[in-house]
């Protein structure tokens, strides 16, 4: 069987990878420091609990587990405003251990990597739309250690030491259709997340910024289903040496992974509302530090090179979003 390292595979993205890779007969080795991941989402796995920067850690992985074709990074530090109040913290995490981790992977001779980027780092156009050419223009220390590991792994496979994919997402929502996994933390910092929250709660939700460039003045953002998300992943697995061919002279490609269609917080909210079949109280506020006006993906590269794209709904990933609350509810 083929087994791919999965960093971070306790967390909600790298969770939902790893089950899409297990559905496709792919073993996840999971690695992760359960900072931020549940160790509830790695029963029945390969798990083990360490730091992507232990090259102990990292090759006793490999004494044990020599078939690993590929590594999938999702772990990292994602809370922009906490980026903002504590951006050593986001650097050291998210860039320097990333820095250890490739040595490491190197070191055991696994130089296929699949880099969980973002496309907050993007600079949006007059329409908000952007594709992998598109102007770079991080506005929060987090979309800047994003841009910075991706220079990193560009470099190092210019090196010919590595071949790298960077999957830049966009917004993520929903769960595991089967529920296996879902949002791990209870206090979600993105507008979805905190929606739920204020509706079970009966209390009001705030849009933070109103006055953004957009047609109705707030944000505007590509919410791509995680589960969506996490078949890319496993296409680009499959793909890899179609994408990057190991005797090639080109050894980097960032892919964009979103659905192409822009949606403000404004017309989230009627989602969520119709989903609810109610009207969740809104109130406005200033836009939060870190905070930018959005973007959407234009590009056509995750057909072309994954043959892949997005067939959930916003709808769908709200739905499958509450019902995965209200289980975890449940259990806790």
């Amino acid at each position: 069987m083929t087994k791919v390292l999965v960093t971070g595979g306790a967390g909600y993205i790298g969770s939902t990878v790893c089950s899409a890779l297990l559905d496709r007969g792919i073993q996840p080795i999971i690695l992760d420091n359960l900072v931020t991941g549940r160790e509830q989402f790695t029963e029945g796995r390969v798990f083990y609990r360490g730091d992507i920067a232990d090259g102990a850690l990292v090759d006793e992985i490999f004494a044990v587990h020599p078939e690993i074709s590929a590594t999938i990074h999702c772990a990292a530090l994602i809370v922009v405003p906490e980026s903002v109040d504590n951006p050593l913290r986001y650097f050291r995490e998210n860039v320097s251990k990333t820095v250890d981790l490739l040595d490491h992977l190197r070191r055991n001779g696994c130089e296929r990597v699949l880099f969980s980027s973002s496309a907050s780092m993007y600079k949006p156009g007059s329409d908000f739309a952007v594709d992998e050419s598109a102007a770079i223009e991080p506005t929060s220390p987090y979309a800047r250690t994003k841009f910075m590991v991706e220079g990193i792994l560009e470099d190092v496979a210019a090196a010919g030491q590595l071949r790298a994919v960077s999957l830049r997402y966009f917004n993520p929502i929903g769960a595991d259709p089967k529920m296996r996994t879902g949002l791990q933390t209870r206090n979600p910092s993105h507008a979805l997340g905190k929606m739920i929250v204020a509706w079970e709660a009966g209390e009001t939700f705030t849009i933070t910024g109103v006055e953004w460039p957009t047609r109705d003045g707030t944000g505007i953002r590509d919410y791509i289903h995680v589960w969506d998300l996490a078949l890319a992943h496993v296409q680009a697995v499959v793909r890899f040496d179609e994408i990057l061919p190991p005797d090639g002279k080109h050894g980097y490609e960032a892919i964009n992974l979103g659905t192409g269609n822009g949606t403000t917080v404004r017309e989230l909210v009627a989602a969520f509302n119709a989903v609810i079949g109610g009207e969740l109280p809104v109130a406005e506020a200033p836009p939060r530090l870190g905070d930018a006006a959005g973007a959407f993906t234009r590009s056509t590269r995750a057909a072309t090179q994954l043959e892949w794209e997005a067939k959930f709904t916003i709808e769908d990933g709200i739905r499958h979003s509450l019902e995965w609350r209200t289980l975890d509810n449940e259990r806790s």
